[in-house]
This record gives structure tokens, sequence and C-alpha cells, in this order.
């Protein structure tokens, strides 16, 4: 057993279980605070722009926009209250966000009251990984089709 697992079985549990909820809080809260500091770019992706990011090289080089195309917008939306205009981005980004909002806050309460949550979470997850991970990238699929068709780029260009 290495001298870092040894440290880390010497925590309390309730102090391992605060420390994981801090590693995993910690970046949730940053990448929803950034949303609500940006502005959405009205075009519907673009908004990684004002993070001084440059322009997607997929979409410049090819035209079509790259599987994650509008999610920074779409977490915009969100973090500005615009669920609607979240949803007609990139309705993948919705799930997303979702997700980062349940992670954020199942932090805060873990720092509260630890009880294992994350822990929990992870054995659920692992028992039913290739399931989760389809259904992710399925969303993801789904969510660029509809950009491709939104942006009427690829297969969905008129012509």
């Amino acid at each position: 057993m290495s001298m870092a697992t040894r440290a880390w079985a010497s925590l309390s549990p309730g102090l391992r279980d605060r420390l994981i909820a801090g590693f995993l809080g910690l970046p949730s809260w940053v990448v929803l605070g950034v949303a609500g500091w940006l502005e959405a770019d009205p075009v519907g992706h673009g908004t990684h722009k004002q993070l001084g990011l440059g322009t997607c090289t997929i979409l410049a080089l090819t035209g079509w926009p790259c599987p994650m195309c509008g999610m920074t917008t779409t977490f915009t939306h969100m973090a500005h209250g615009s669920p609607v205009d979240a949803l007609l981005t990139q309705p993948f980004g919705v799930v997303l966000f979702l997700l980062t909002l349940a992670a954020g806050t199942l932090a805060v309460v873990e720092l509260a009251r630890p009880r294992q949550r994350f822990l929990r979470i992870w054995r659920w997850i692992e028992s039913r990984e290739t399931a989760v991970a389809a259904g992710l990238m399925l969303g993801l699929l789904l969510g660029w089709i509809y950009k491709l068709a939104e942006m009427g780029a690829g297969p969905f260009a008129g012509g």
C-alpha cells in the first residue's frame, strides 16, 4: 500500500467525504459561475470567445459544427434562467448543465452533512458504466445532429 493510500485511509470517513465533495464541487461551481458571468451569443454558438478562445477549428475548416457546438451558449442561457433558449441552442447541453448543477448542489450538501453520497453514486455508475457511457454518447450524437440541422450544415445543408 502506497504512502498516499495509507494517508487517505487514515482520514476519518467524514473528512474523506468532504474532500471528495470539494474536489467535485469546486469545478462544478466554477463552470456554473463562468456561465453566469458570460453573455450568450445570439447566434447560438461562439460564446466561448468571451473567454479568449478562438473560433472552433472544425467549424472554421468544414462549415460543420463540432459535437460540442453551442454548449457554452447553452450553459450561459441556463445560468441566466432561459431554459427555452438553452433547449433551442443545444438540447444535450441542458442535460449536461443539469448534471453539473446536481454535482455542485450535492457537493454543498455533502460538505455540510457527509454521507458518502458521491461514493454511492460512483458505485451505481460503475455497475452500469456501459449503459451510462452509451447514454452520454447517444445524447452527444443526437445533440450534434440537432445542431447540424439547426445550422443547416452537413447532410442538412440546402443546396
